[in-house]
């Protein structure tokens, strides 16, 4: 299967986590803009998963309409932009949402790969 074929496939599951890989990245960097998030989710994944900005913004201002981000603006370079970081509320929800997304990771790896010991 060609590489762009697995990548389309790949981003429906993707999809369903991208809040949680955001609020991991905003609870080991502090702040960070859109444009930074991308890269280091490219980074460390070592380009297996792209996130572009029509999947990232909405993301990120609906975490920011729950309560979950905050939003600085800072001039960098003569130019204004939007730094995010996890409110309390989000630095708590980050905790959940981990927790659920390993339990779903391990259920998914049992069912994916079952253990023939009963």
């Amino acid at each position: 299967m060609p590489r762009n074929d697995k990548k389309m496939k790949n981003s429906q599951l993707y999809k369903g986590s991208l809040n949680t890989i955001i609020m991991k990245l905003l609870e080991e960097n502090g702040k960070m803009y859109g444009y930074e998030i991308t890269q280091k989710v490219k980074a460390i994944t070592q380009g297996e998963l792209n996130i572009t900005e029509g999947a990232l913004y909405p993301a990120l201002h609906k975490l920011e309409a729950e309560g979950l981000l905050d939003v600085e603006i800072e001039k960098v370079d003569n130019r204004m932009r939007k730094y995010y970081k996890l409110t309390e509320k989000g630095t708590t929800e980050t905790v959940n949402r981990l927790s659920e997304l390993e339990d779903f990771i391990r259920n998914m790896q049992s069912l994916v790969n079952p253990k023939l010991e009963f």
